[in-house]
């Protein structure tokens, strides 16, 4: 089984208690802090991950932090599980399912904006309820800039790409040509 699979296994698990406790945002922060934690420091990330630690080791290291950074009971009861099942290495990647599950089920979806420059705010509210129209879901930007575009944007929403850049235009323009010609 691969990461991914696992990591969203673990991730709708713990979206579905922090959801019935109403702690879904205090979660996803205490998620991102941690792995922050754990996998920012190198020596931690070792001594929680290295088979060649004793368990015993680990869950004091882990209990000491929990000790230290008082998450919710929530949190802390799910880092104990991720250790007990030589999990925890994955926390990165569970942060991230956790993340794409919960905007999943409140109907949100991520938009990857590429645009020839940045876009003001008018541009970005009239884009965004262009594509909720188009895609019915609440859309979450991403946004970064290409100058190579020439105009224009590129929205990716999900596999669908929306190119209304200069670049794309011209490019078919110049197929057109070379076909008529």
């Amino acid at each position: 089984m691969g990461v991914g699979t696992i990591a969203r296994r673990y991730a709708i698990a713990l979206a579905d208690v922090a959801e019935s406790k109403n702690e879904v945002e205090k979660i996803q922060a205490e998620l991102n802090q941690w792995q922050s934690l754990i996998h920012g420091n190198r020596e931690l990330s070792i001594a929680l991950t290295n088979p060649v630690f004793k368990h015993a080791i680990k869950e004091k290291i882990l209990e000491t932090l929990i000790q230290k950074f008082s998450p919710s009971q929530t949190t802390a009861n799910f880092l104990r599980v991720l250790l007990k099942n030589n999990r925890i290495a994955h926390l990165r990647e569970i942060a991230k399912s956790f993340s794409e599950v919960i905007e999943e089920r409140n109907n949100v979806t991520l938009a990857k904006i590429v645009s020839a420059r940045p876009l003001s705010e008018d541009e970005k509210e009239a884009l965004q309820k262009s594509l909720e129209r188009r895609t019915g879901k609440k859309i979450k930007f991403e946004l970064s800039t290409d100058p190579s575009l020439l105009g224009g944007i590129v929205a990716t929403v999900g596999s669908t790409v929306f190119d209304g850049s200069v670049r794309n235009r011209l490019k078919i323009l110049k197929e057109r040509f070379i076909n008529n010609a």
